[in-house]
């Protein structure tokens, strides 16, 4: 039968990757900012701030218990941020945000991480006791909240956090009841429970998992002394040092463990960013509509010079590997390389860059392909004209037109209908010139539209979008138009496609196309006016919508819009 042992908690470091341009900000600036914001937050916690974890709290025992811990932990949080920058002139641009107000693209230069170290009763070391991973990790997905909200602040524009991810999680421990143990392999799997629910902080605090889930939680002890564990997880980690080590050598520790990970997990956050950029590029072709291929190119090639620095970055890393002696840090660093799955992510960015320089290839060659098709069209035109004389027989019958010439009455009306013919047939030939140079420029902007769709009672109907950009804000149904397809077929089609809704055009709106209203390129959109046209009973996400929601009009105020729709709602009349 397993013997009861607990870990006491001691402290913890949370590790936040960042992108940040410090010709706008400094790093220790922000960290300030962080530090002050989280610690007012956490010590006047509302109702609405616990909901979420209070709500993870009711499945275990004693939960009122736990909800009472947290609020005090939570008062009695001491929080030290520091800004640690790790790669230094890296040019990144947030594709999926990429216009500020004066149309400039939101570049950043220096990618690195948040480090705070975090501790709860440190006055009153006695209260640790009560302090389980159920609880610790409840704290960090509060905070993570409450910078979600920091980001978004229009003075942070040139920092993005990453707040997708969990806070990364080291757990510190110092001390164990009720007895020290030497952990031995036998000590390590008779006290496995105990150990399992600490190495990973966000997940699995249960009392029935399985002996399965305690192997792959307790094989990956990357410590080789019997007085200390250290496990390191994709979202979290544990180390526990006996005292006499904790005072003398934690130093190193922090060394070989704790700040690797924030540095490879980094990594991962540039990889991910990369790959996100990708994506959107990717959806600058749509239903055959060619936006601005130099511009996609461009950005394309940035990106790869960026996956070019962080595979320099790695190289050096897995060079350490190779000469380094210090077999424990071999082993964490090969470890933290696996459980990121860097490798992995590297080989899937660079099939994307494979694959999108073969449809940039395809779109330049359909470009070329209608020019010189359309080039072709009029050189034969013209010398179909220059080969019967038209110049000269032109020039010669307004002559004759115009009485330069001395002719019969009746010729000089003959020549008047042959200028007029020729006449009409050089205006339609560059009529056909312009069409095709317009045709071709148009390629280059995509065409979209937006519905209003409005209800009896003052309702409008509105979607959050599934998809970058704008991933998980509101927006007006609508979509791009397709080849061959006009805008009023256009917005019903895509309005059934993202809400099952049938709808009866109105009006017209009007027509944007102001720049950087779109971060996929140059895209004008038209905006509609519509209703129902048999109830909104049917509503229904379609496949690019996350959610659709019927939303009262004084309710508009309160939520962030994507692209411009909050603009095209205040022209429509709907929001003030």
């Amino acid at each position: 039968m397993e013997e009861n042992l607990r870990f006491i908690y001691e402290k913890e470091y949370w590790y936040i990757s960042a992108f940040i341009n410090t010709n706008e900000y400094i790093g220790e600036t922000k960290a300030e900012e962080i530090e002050a914001l989280l610690l007012d937050r956490l010590k006047n916690l509302t109702e609405n701030d616990l909901k979420k974890a209070y709500k993870f709290l009711e499945k275990y025992p004693n939960a009122e218990e736990k909800k009472r811990v947290l609020v005090n932990m939570a008062k009695s949080v001491s929080i030290e941020c520091d800004w640690e920058p790790f790669f230094q002139n890296f040019p990144y641009t947030d594709e999926n945000n990429p216009y500020t107000e004066d149309n400039k693209d939101l570049a950043y230069n220096t990618l690195g991480y948040f480090k705070m170290e975090v501790e709860y009763y440190r006055n009153e070391p006695f209260q640790k006791e009560s302090l389980s991973p159920d609880i610790l990790q409840q704290i960090p997905f509060i905070s993570i909240d409450i910078l979600k909200e920091y980001s978004k602040r229009k003075e942070n524009q040139y920092l993005i956090l990453d707040i997708e991810s969990p806070i990364y999680l080291f757990a510190i421990s110092k001390k164990v009841k009720p007895m020290e143990v030497q952990w031995t392999e036998e000590n390590i799997n008779r006290f496995k429970k105990s150990i399992g629910i600490w190495t990973q902080i966000y997940s699995g605090q249960w009392t029935d998992y399985s002996d399965d889930l305690f192997k792959r939680r307790t094989k990956k002890n990357l410590s080789n002394r019997v007085s200390e564990l250290h496990y390191i997880q994709r979202n979290s980690g544990f180390i526990y040092m006996v005292p006499k080590n904790y005072e003398t050598e934690f130093d190193y520790i922090n060394h070989m463990i704790l700040e690797p990970t924030p540095r490879i997990r980094a990594v991962l956050f540039a990889l991910m960013s990369i790959n996100n950029s990708l994506d959107i590029l990717f959806m600058k072709r749509y239903s055959d509509v060619f936006m601005s291929l130099e511009k996609i190119e461009e950005k394309t090639k940035n990106l790869r010079f960026l996956r070019g620095m962080i595979e320099t970055k790695m190289s050096l890393i897995y060079s350490e590997l190779d000469w380094n002696p210090r077999e424990h840090y071999v082993k964490v660093l090969t470890h933290l390389l696996e459980i990121f799955r860097i490798a992995t992510i590297i080989k899937r960015i660079n099939n994307k860059f494979k694959t999108l320089y073969d449809t940039l290839q395809e779109l330049y060659t359909k470009r070329n392909e209608e020019n010189q098709k359309n080039t072709k069209k009029a050189v034969n035109f013209l010398s179909v004209l220059f080969g019967a004389g038209f110049i000269i027989d032109f020039v010669n019958a307004i002559r004759i037109s115009f009485g330069k010439v001395e002719i019969e009455p009746e010729s000089r009306i003959i020549h008047i209908i042959v200028s007029i013919f020729l006449g009409t047939c050089f205006f339609i030939l560059l009529g056909y010139y312009i069409y095709g140079k317009l045709k071709s420029k148009r390629l280059e902007f995509g065409h979209t539209v937006d519905a209003v769709i409005q209800d009896d009672d003052r309702n409008i109907v509105l979607i959050k979008r599934r998809y970058a950009p704008y991933k998980d804000k509101y927006a007006l149904p609508g979509g791009f138009i397709k080849y061959n397809e006009d805008p009023e077929q256009a917005i019903i089609r895509e309005v059934r496609e993202e809400t099952n809704l049938a709808v009866k055009i109105v009006s017209k709106i009007g027509t944007y196309d102001q720049k950087g209203r779109d971060p996929r390129g140059k895209i004008v959109s038209t905006a509609f006016r519509c209703r129902p046209a048999k109830g909104l009973l049917m509503l229904q996400e379609g496949d690019d919508a996350l959610r659709v929601e019927i939303v009262p009009f004084d309710q508009l105020k309160n939520l962030e819009f994507a692209f411009d729709h909050n603009q095209i709602l205040r022209d429509a009349g709907v929001l003030k």
